[in-house]
């Protein structure tokens, strides 16, 4: 394990990997970062599929397999998906018993077409978690407003759920609530809270190039001074509210009853950037009971030459506080900025779905020939 992972780890922060495929699994790469990184779980989603998957490496028998079967490419895509997901949650067994489902988790993602669909989201959430069948699984379910109540009835159901594209921490507030009476809800129905786990995926590298261009745009010295902050900014104020939501009475009777906190998971963390250092979103965004999502470039640059400085959050929430105040003085809109981050991060999700089922699609054509 290299001395920077571990003392990452040391500090409260679960490093999962956002990226997944077939060749990590079967050449042994995944379970190996499990022991030289300190990799502790994996994120995926439609665009890392539709790479993965596009760049053909392990998939062609599986296709061929498909092809024979009879499947189109929408059913072929989730027997790719759902059997690679499974897969590396057997990778990540030990992980999963050893920190009691804290960590070894490997999250899924709904199709994004039903971002917008309740009813649609719930039923396919419940079948990725029938497929992929294993304890350690997390669906995916982007925080929209029809996401809410999705993520609901999905944790009342007693399946883990990773929410994810949250950009704003009015969405945070709401994405918590969402947890809550899904566990008031499971319990109601029976279900073993101490069995259900979530994390609240919250974005940051984005609000940075939503923010910065803005910022850049206005030519001042005093706008260019705010560049590269309001991303750990913003996440860190979702900190805060993790902090008091999970102190709240509410959720303390649910915690006193066996469930966990949902966590915050950073997202969106390889630094786009090249003038701000290329673990800025993981150094500055320490702090206990925190996930950190990392692409494989950014988690390699930690391990290279990252400095774990102990918790870099609590206690920074006034001054976060102020450098939103001064960005919202420069005429920057918050809120305008993350709901737009939002639709971006739906259509970006659409379009590499999109290119997913091409791509699939014409290699089911090619094994079929």
């Amino acid at each position: 394990m290299t001395e920077s992972t571990q003392q990452l780890s040391a500090a409260g922060v679960s490093i999962w990997l956002d990226d997944l495929s077939r060749n990590r699994i079967e050449s042994g790469e995944l379970a190996g970062l499990i022991g030289t990184h300190d990799v502790v779980g994996v994120t995926t989603n439609p665009t890392i599929f539709a790479g993965a998957i596009g760049g053909g490496v392990g998939y062609g028998g599986r296709i061929a397999d498909c092809a024979a079967r009879g499947l189109d490419a929408d059913a072929t895509i989730v027997e790719l998906t759902t059997s690679d997901v499974a897969d590396a949650c057997d990778v990540f067994a030990d992980v999963f018993r050893s920190t009691g489902g804290r960590d070894g988790r490997v999250s899924i993602e709904v199709e994004p077409g039903l971002a917008r669909d309740t009813a649609g989201t719930v039923a396919q959430a419940r079948e990725l978690w029938r497929r992929v069948d294993r304890p350690n699984a997390m669906i995916k379910i982007p925080a929209t407003v029809e996401g809410l109540e999705a993520i609901a009835e999905t944790i009342a159901a007693g399946i883990s759920v990773n929410v994810t594209l949250i950009f704003s921490l009015e969405r945070y507030r709401e994405v918590i609530n969402a947890y809550l009476t899904g566990l008031e809800r499971a319990r109601a129905a029976g279900h073993d809270l101490a069995g259900i786990r979530s994390v609240a995926s919250f974005f940051v590298s984005r609000v940075d190039t939503e923010i910065d261009g803005r910022l850049r745009a206005l030519g001042t010295p005093e706008a260019e001074a705010l560049t590269g902050r309001a991303g750990v900014a913003n996440a860190r104020l979702a900190y805060e509210v993790f902090v008091q939501s999970f102190a709240s009475e509410r959720a303390q009777q649910l915690l006193g009853l066996g469930a966990h906190p949902q966590r915050p998971l950073w997202a969106s963390t390889g630094v786009k950037d090249p003038a701000l250092p290329d673990t800025l979103y993981v150094a500055e965004l320490v702090a206990p009971d925190v996930v950190n999502t990392m692409p494989e470039a950014t988690l390699r640059a930690y391990a290279d030459h990252g400095e774990t400085r102990g918790d870099t959050i609590s206690g920074t929430f006034l001054e976060a506080n102020q450098l939103l105040n001064d960005i919202d003085a420069q005429g920057i809109d918050y809120a305008e900025v993350t709901a737009l981050l939002e639709r971006e991060g739906l259509e970006k999700f659409d379009a590499s779905w999109t290119q997913l089922q091409d791509t699939v699609a014409r290699a089911l054509a090619e094994a079929a020939e």
